[in-house]
């Protein structure tokens, strides 16, 4: 593989690269449980979401979220309380660096797009909600492949929906294990330390590491043609 190259289009995973899952906090305290539980049942969806994926099956992302939800209830989550943390997802705001990272790429020329285990519509509604709708001109979810990221029928699909070989695509996301999955499928790649603060050794190493969106913007239109 070669050096990686400044690309011609940037695709942008969503959730807690561009979604801050913040405020769903008080949603968890509001039915009763612990705030800080919120962190855990990401985790825990996304540990789901790819276990099915690896069986060869899949369930959507609020199908799976939901039943994260329960299970680090025990069970002890009516359907109201339920729906009530679900409903969180339709108000959750852009992280303050999505916005001027994305305006940074579109003011160069650079085509984006946005990939995420999330379903279309939400992720449509939440760009349109944020006003980031305006620099992206393509959503792709992994429902249209029938696989969670880091999947890499997930990327390939990806790029024919694109219209660009891997190799004139790149990644940008806060999750070390989406980063890898890019990578192995040929694309260049971009990891925002925002969230983890530490890119696991684990993983096929980022082309690009930055700070914030902003910082992996910047320096992946510095990256030679």
């Amino acid at each position: 593989m070669g050096l990686p190259r400044r690309p011609k289009a940037v695709v942008f995973d969503v959730v807690e690269t561009l979604i801050s899952l913040a405020p769903l906090r008080s949603r968890f305290a509001t039915v009763g449980l612990a705030a800080e539980l919120a962190e855990r049942w990401f985790d825990r969806l996304l540990r789901d979401g790819i276990a099915l994926s690896l069986a060869g099956d899949y369930q959507p992302f609020p199908v799976v979220a939901a039943a994260a939800l329960r299970t680090l209830a025990r069970g002890e989550l009516d359907e109201d309380a339920v729906g009530h943390v679900m409903a969180g997802f339709g108000a959750l705001p852009a992280h303050p660096d999505a916005e001027p990272a994305m305006r940074t790429l579109a003011d160069s020329g650079i085509s984006l797009a946005c990939l995420s285990n999330g379903t279309a519509k939400a992720t449509m509604d939440f760009l349109n909600r944020s006003s980031l709708g305006r620099y992206v001109d393509q959503v792709i979810s992994v429902a249209e492949v029938g696989s969670w990221k880091p999947a890499a029928p997930v990327y390939a699909h990806a790029a024919d929906a694109i219209g660009h070989s891997p190799e004139e695509l790149a990644l940008v996301a806060v999750h070390a294990f989406d980063c890898h999955g890019a990578k192995r499928a040929g694309w260049t790649t971009g990891w925002a330390g925002r969230t983890d603060g530490h890119y696991a050794e684990i993983f096929a190493p980022a082309d690009v590491v930055g700070t914030d969106l902003v910082d992996v913007a910047t320096r992946l239109l510095a990256l030679g043609g």
